[in-house]
């Protein structure tokens, strides 16, 4: 079937306009005093409203997907459920969301990193959705969601200026790494989805390293930077 006619593709355009769909609904919230005061903070306020939505959702949903298919823990590539392959396509819908936001916003260079990931983990997705192939990985991959939430969390606290919640990516994605890394010599695509996960364990070792400058060195933080990364607010 040619790719245009692919199933999928309502899928991800109605994930996407979901997506958009809440940021508007969300952006008429009331917004705290602090954040109301700068137009950035209010974009990345509305922009971390909806990451905080997708964490939640995606990241209760992935568990419940390794609980009714406990399979995909060992069987990466081959495993497949319904409910997975709706999740990875769900996903799939936010990270082109985001991504037209932050470009449309004119935030791409201050959030360059951003793009870089959803580039990384929707090139990995497709396999799943478009080949079948490591949709267990891929909602495996989404587990890191969890953590996610109270990551989301920290960040909108210090946007507001509040107590800093102090949570770190613990999840490294050693484990797909590594399975990944068996595949290389032997599968194309593997080798293809173990270059896209090694990006990933860089691009998750640079946000954690921020983190730590934020909380315990921000004097060593140009201010420049202060006011223009994510993950140094």
């Amino acid at each position: 079937m040619p790719p245009l006619l692919h199933p999928a593709l309502p899928l991800l355009l109605g994930a996407t306009l979901t997506f958009r769909a809440l940021r508007r609904a969300l952006s008429r919230l009331p917004l705290p005093a602090h954040v109301q005061a700068d137009p950035l903070r209010t974009w990345r306020w509305h922009n971390l409203l909806v990451s905080f939505a997708h964490s939640i959702v995606s990241g209760i949903w992935a568990l419940l997907c390794v609980w009714q298919t406990p399979e995909m823990l060992v069987e990466i590539e081959t495993a497949w459920s319904l409910s997975g392959y709706l999740l990875v396509c769900f996903s799939t819908g936010y990270f082109i969301h985001d991504t037209v936001d932050i470009v449309v916003s004119r935030q791409a260079r201050a959030s360059w990193e951003y793009l870089v990931h959803h580039v990384m983990a929707m090139g990995a997705f497709f396999s799943g959705i478009f080949w079948s192939k490591f949709v267990g990985g891929g909602v495996l991959t989404l587990l890191v969601e969890v953590s996610n939430i109270f990551l989301t969390i920290r960040m909108m606290m210090k946007i507001n200026n509040a107590q800093d919640l102090l949570l770190y990516r613990i999840n490294k994605y050693a484990y797909l790494t590594y399975f990944f890394l068996q595949y290389a010599g032997q599968r194309t695509q593997g080798t293809f989805l173990l270059g896209i996960l090694l990006m990933l364990d860089i691009m998750i070792l640079i946000y954690f390293s921020r983190l730590l400058r934020s909380d315990f060195c921000p004097d060593r933080v140009p201010s420049q930077q202060h006011k223009d990364k994510f993950l140094t607010e």
